[in-house]
């Protein structure tokens, strides 16, 4: 982990990777309309009242240590036993990607177009997630005050890059979320 931004940063990641692959793809076209992505939990993807449209939307649903990393570089101490450094805190971030469709399968081509973007795309480059988190040509102080903080989080200049990989829930997990 970079610093206390990036699970943020890796969210804004995503975020940005499902955007331009729908807009690379035509996904508009497809469904007839603007899609939306969001990071927002499932009870709060649409305000009551609203009128529902075509959205796609990741959740982060549980952050688990990675047994992988877990015990490389073990805590450094001085002399008197005090610690110097920490082990690197290593994290798999757990998503739910859920699709939302304002007509009859479009939730289903919204969530398919997303499932090949992610299947395509199984690491993120350190140039992506500089890209997603610092977009030239935009000036930065024109982006919301969440999206500038965030690329303060040097998630690209981690060791290890991010990977993405689908996991299935059993209906008992299914039941919980």
């Amino acid at each position: 982990m970079g610093n206390a931004l990036a699970i943020a940063a890796v969210t804004a990641v995503l975020k940005d990777l499902l955007n331009n692959g729908l807009i690379d793809h035509n996904v508009t076209g497809a469904v007839g309309s603007n899609v939306t992505v969001s990071a927002l939990p499932p009870d709060r993807v649409f305000a009551p009242g609203v009128q529902e449209g075509n959205q796609l939307n990741l959740f982060l649903y549980q952050v688990a240590p990675n047994v992988g990393w877990r015990n490389i570089g073990l805590p450094s101490r001085d002399e008197q036993g005090g610690r110097l450094t920490n082990p690197p805190l290593a994290l798999d971030l757990h998503y739910l990607l859920t699709a939302y469709g304002a007509e009859d399968l479009h939730a289903e081509v919204l969530l398919g177009y997303a499932m090949q973007l992610l299947h395509e795309t199984p690491v993120l480059t350190r140039q992506s997630i500089r890209t997603a988190l610092q977009p030239s040509p935009v000036n930065g102080a024109i982006l919301p005050p969440a999206l500038q903080a965030l690329s303060a989080s040097e998630l690209a200049d981690q060791v290890e890059q991010i990977k993405i990989v689908a996991t299935a829930l059993n209906s008992e997990e299914m039941s919980k979320l």
